[in-house]
């Protein structure tokens, strides 16, 4: 039988999602441990998708199969009792045989935060991006605006993605202000490697009067990643859902 179940993260002290030869602590290896100990047997798990080191995630949706019988609370707390206090199950499911955490989602959505404040902040500095200088929001908004819709977001695309395809559809994208807080919402049917973090590395470059709005334009149209902005720091991202018909 496939089980399905929502991860949450605090990304600073992990080295990523996935499992590394090197034996650097992962989410993955602390979540397939607590598991492998609930179920009595090896636990290899799936998810909708991978983050890198620093990035927090509030739902990651992952699935494994076993043999094993157990209830629904018992796969829970009994994981959790075994996970560290920075990654816990939030919740489980029973899924079909055909589910797939990562190739049945249709769809997922991330959030970049950003501290705009002159003064730093030590409680926000492992959760957020701190951007002490003026920003033009306005135009940032124009900017996310122009990347709507199907399109080859290859300027975005980092050097290690290994999507078969550049073109991706973003559905949604939103610029909040909240007094000295920007949370960029974005969703998409899928996602490239860094795509998020140089897209927001982008705004920020027209936020400050750097460029113009309609220099996203020509990056995008550009297809070509040294032409846009640079990677904006890890611990402003957070992988906010995946999106599925079964669950």
């Amino acid at each position: 039988m496939k089980v399905a179940l929502g991860v949450e993260y605090f990304g600073k002290n992990f080295h990523g999602w996935q499992v590394q030869k090197s034996g650097l602590r992962t989410v993955q290896n602390v979540v397939e441990s607590a598991l492998t100990k609930v179920a009595n047997h090896p636990v290899r798990v799936f998810c909708s998708g991978r983050t890198d080191s620093g990035v927090h995630a509030v739902e990651q949706v992952i699935h494994f199969e076993t043999e094993t019988i157990r209830t629904d609370r018992a796969w829970l707390f009994g994981g959790n009792v075994n996970l560290p206090s920075d990654v816990n199950f939030k919740w489980v499911k029973l899924v079909s045989d055909d589910f797939h955490a990562r190739f049945s989602a249709f769809a997922r959505s991330y959030k970049y935060k950003i501290h705009h404040n002159p003064v730093r902040s030590s409680l926000k500095a492992d959760y957020y991006l701190w951007e002490p200088r003026p920003l033009n929001v306005d135009d940032m908004k124009s900017a996310a605006a122009l990347l709507l819709g199907e399109h080859d977001f290859s300027c975005f695309r980092g050097s290690l993605c290994q999507a078969k395809s550049p073109i991706k559809t973003i559905e949604h994208i939103e610029i909040k202000s909240f007094e000295d807080e920007l949370i960029l919402d974005i969703k998409a049917n899928a996602f490239l490697h860094h795509m998020v973090r140089n897209i927001v590395g982008t705004l920020l470059k027209i936020g400050r009067g750097e460029k113009n709005v309609e220099w996203m334009s020509s990056v995008l149209a550009g297809k070509d990643r040294k032409k846009a902005g640079p990677t904006a720091e890890p611990q402003g991202l957070y992988f906010i859902q995946a999106f599925y018909e079964e669950l």
